[in-house]
């Protein structure tokens, strides 16, 4: 079992204040966590050297690009075993975005963005639905995404 690193109240402050807005200057930080810089940007180094810190990114707004359909599809497997090598081949198709190997209904779960609803139609026809080992999916279009954010770091 993985060891869980230990946050203290500075970290939370930081991470809180950088999850907001990532892009915030560590001296603005530091400003209001109280400390200076350096000691911000050596606590910044120690949340990402243990992996609680992934990086950092910019998101861009898929509808703002003309994607305008978000969809969420069950895939299932005629073997589980097979699951490597189809997602071997999901990381080629550029509207797949997030791949789950899950329990329950499906072997895998993904999230994909389209243009509308042919385009969707054309992603699952010929390429998820053409890949070897995918016996049949499930698709599920979003109406509206009500709820986006991260873990609340201040209740963990």
């Amino acid at each position: 079992m993985t060891k869980l690193f230990q946050i203290d109240s500075l970290d939370k402050k930081i991470l809180s204040i950088l999850m907001e807005n990532a892009r915030t200057p560590f001296l603005e930080v530091a400003r209001a966590c109280n400390i200076s810089g350096a000691a911000i940007h050596q606590r910044v180094q120690k949340l990402e050297d243990s992996g609680v810190v992934k990086g950092s990114k910019f998101i861009v707004d898929p509808k703002s690009l003309g994607y305008n359909t978000c969809a969420f599809v069950g895939v299932f497997l005629e073997k589980a075993h097979m699951y490597k090598d189809v997602v071997k081949e999901l990381k080629k198709i550029p509207e797949v975005v997030e791949c789950h190997f899950t329990t329950g209904n499906y072997a895998i779960f993904l999230k994909i963005y389209c243009k509308d609803n042919q385009h969707l139609m054309n992603v699952l026809n010929n390429t998820i639905q053409e890949i070897p080992s995918v016996s049949s999916t499930e698709t599920f279009i979003s109406l509206d995404m009500t709820v986006d954010r991260q873990l609340d770091i201040n209740k963990c």
